[in-house]
């Protein structure tokens, strides 16, 4: 029998502090005054939104340029000389300073904030049994695979599907079967393999599962559940599996998961748990 642990995982909360140099004051004569300034929760890979409160900000009195990993800057139609919002998506990690200039150069505020390493929180249900881990990525040391695997997760994709895959003492794998079973197709194309990229195989690291063609990974990803060295990168004929982040909490929740027993429903599902190990929540948290 499974036996599952509730866990309350709660994004933290990013406060940032704004520097506001005010040019003018209250509008009076057409300059720009910025009075506050905030940001959105800062999160790779989603969308920051920034906003700027004044007077006389309106049409392009001010625009943003930001210092760091973040995408093009576009301004959100409907600002006003009170209000104005920018956004850019966040492609990186570390310091992230967005910075609100006049057409003349002049800085008149900025943010200093910083892009947490991101992180997914996994629900698994087996009959009236439910317990939730959480996976931290690495998208410095596998990019690729980082950011398709958010891209399946923020798409809603992993949820209801199974783990399909079980095998004490090696891994257990998930994210291409629903109930029935029935194969679950992928929605995006395959990617490229980042199994050279000094991750390992430990336990508790997450990596994406493929088959005998290298750049085949898609949606489906599996959790080592003990050090798999024959799972590494070897050499360009033996590339091994792509790791791409480690679970840091709940590999209880994991271990058990491996426990489970399991049935012979195919040549292509050898190890599937006899009752339904499912996904019922899938979402990134930071």
């Amino acid at each position: 029998m499974m036996r599952f642990r509730n866990f309350l995982n709660t994004a933290a909360l990013m406060l940032a502090v704004a520097v506001v140099a005010g040019c003018g004051g209250g509008g009076g004569g057409g300059v720009a005054a910025v009075s506050s300034l905030s940001a959105s929760t800062v999160s790779y890979g989603r969308t920051m939104t920034v906003n700027v409160f004044g007077n006389e900000i309106g049409g392009t009195a001010i625009n943003m340029i930001v210092e760091g990993p973040c995408g093009t800057v576009t301004r959100v139609t409907g600002g006003t000389d009170l209000q104005q919002q920018f956004t850019c998506k966040v492609t990186g990690l570390g310091s992230l300073i967005p910075r609100i200039r006049t057409p003349d150069n002049v800085e008149v505020a900025s943010l200093r904030l910083s892009v947490p390493t991101p992180q997914v929180s996994m629900t698994v249900t087996q009959g009236t049994r439910s317990g939730t881990y959480v996976v931290e990525l690495d998208p410095v040391a596998a990019p690729a695979s980082v950011d398709n695997f958010l891209a399946y997760v923020n798409a809603g994709f992993y949820r209801s599907t199974l783990f399909h895959r079980v095998i004490n003492g090696f891994i257990v794998q998930a994210g291409g079967y629903i109930a029935g079973p029935s194969e679950k197709a992928a929605t995006l194309p395959a990617i490229v393999l980042e199994s050279g990229n000094g991750l390992k195989n430990l336990r508790g690291t997450i990596a994406m599962a493929r088959t005998d063609v290298f750049n085949s990974a898609t949606s489906q990803f599996y959790i080592n559940l003990v050090d798999n060295a024959d799972l590494d990168y070897a050499s360009a004929e033996k590339p091994g599996y792509a790791v791409f982040g480690k679970v840091v909490s709940g590999l209880d929740i994991v271990d058990e998961i491996g426990k489970v027993p399991t049935v012979v429903q195919s040549t292509a599902l050898l190890n599937l748990p006899s009752s339904n190990v499912v996904i019922t929540a899938a979402s990134q948290t930071r």
